[in-house]
């Protein structure tokens, strides 16, 4: 074999490794950014609930020891209120992996989220599936109304449709509300937050495009810090008090290398009540729009008064106390189901 052939032999062979570490590469590359466009596994209860039975062992319990685990409850129970609820009962208890697996499909209906509470075999209720344990009924709460409007019909038929499926793959039955109830009370609860609903906004206007990296990280000097996916104003009990949007957008999906104006949004029924609400989040931009040599503008636009603050401030403290009085707290987990 002369020295070309082994040449274009060895050329070869280079040439199909090139080929096949460059589709490995893609192909990791593809994997990333598809994952990247899923929500972490923590954002979704259910399939944090389903990550817990994984890592968990089973646990082997006998006599005192599995009647003491069954008379613990956990504290969160269905909401009558705010959720319609279905029951299903098992004609033989079910293993927490196998619900856990079965109920995959019914996270939320439309709009909606979906709620889930099982009763343990021999007694105790929970509100998350606990590995090794076994569940003799089960209830399915979904939510009422939120911002995107009242339950809507189709929504309540996919979730009773799923519950139905459920108890026939576990040979169980189910029972609820009438379809018309729930639909009556869906609009009545969603006329009655309607009129109780908040978000006030006020601008920094910035006096041209600056680099969006500096905005930022002054917003964070200025005090504001992560919460989630956003930057807010924390209350003393870690509750945002208001948020910052930069040209309308979250810091994660600003587009522009550049930004023109900074929003910074109370919504009322997420924040805890404060009798200054309008005038602390006012004050903030005020030094904000010092610091970068900006304007402070209210929701139409326009050059925001300090005259203003302490009115709104007294509007904003009624509200809250209409809010209490309906029966949802400021702030609370509960609330913010509601208004979401």
């Amino acid at each position: 074999m002369s020295d070309l052939q082994i040449a274009l032999i060895l050329l070869g062979i280079l040439l199909i490794l090139l080929v096949v570490v460059f589709n490995w590469w893609q192909d990791r590359r593809v994997r990333q950014q598809m994952q990247s466009q899923f929500p972490d596994g923590d954002t979704d209860p259910l399939m944090s609930q389903l990550t817990e039975l994984e890592r968990r062992e089973p646990s082997m319990t006998r006599g005192g020891d599995a009647a003491a685990a069954g008379s613990e409850h956990d504290a969160a129970e269905a909401d009558c209120t705010t959720e319609a609820v279905i029951d299903i009962s098992f004609s033989q208890p079910v293993d927490a992996q196998d619900l856990a697996q079965a109920l995959q499909s019914i996270s939320r209906t439309g709009a909606k989220p979906v709620r889930y509470f099982a009763e343990c075999e021999g007694g105790g209720h929970r509100a998350r599936l606990r590995s090794g344990e076994s569940y003799a009924s089960m209830q399915i709460a979904v939510l009422l109304a939120n911002r995107s409007g009242p339950l809507s019909a189709i929504e309540w038929s996919q979730v009773w449709m799923a519950a139905q499926a459920l108890a026939q793959q576990f040979d169980g039955s189910v029972e609820g509300p009438e379809q018309d109830d729930v639909l009556r009370r869906a609009t009545a609860l969603d006329n009655t937050c309607a009129d109780l609903d908040a978000l006030v906004g006020v601008s920094v206007r910035l006096p041209g495009p600056m680099p969006a990296s500096s905005v930022i990280q002054m917003v964070k000097d200025a005090g504001f810090l992560p919460f989630g996916q956003q930057l807010a104003w924390l209350a003393d009990s870690g509750q945002p008090r208001f948020t910052a949007m930069f040209d309308g957008a979250q810091p994660r999906d600003i587009q522009s290398a550049s930004i023109e104006r900074i929003d910074l949004l109370l919504d009322l029924p997420n924040s805890p009540a404060d009798d200054h609400a309008f005038s602390r989040m006012a004050t903030v931009a005020r030094d904000l729009a010092s610091r970068l040599d900006g304007v402070v503008l209210d929701d139409q636009g326009r050059p925001l008064p300090e005259s203003t603050d302490q009115n709104i401030d007294e509007q904003l403290s009624n509200l809250y106390e209409r809010l209490e009085q309906a029966g949802f707290t400021a702030g609370q987990e509960r609330t913010g189901r509601i208004f979401s």
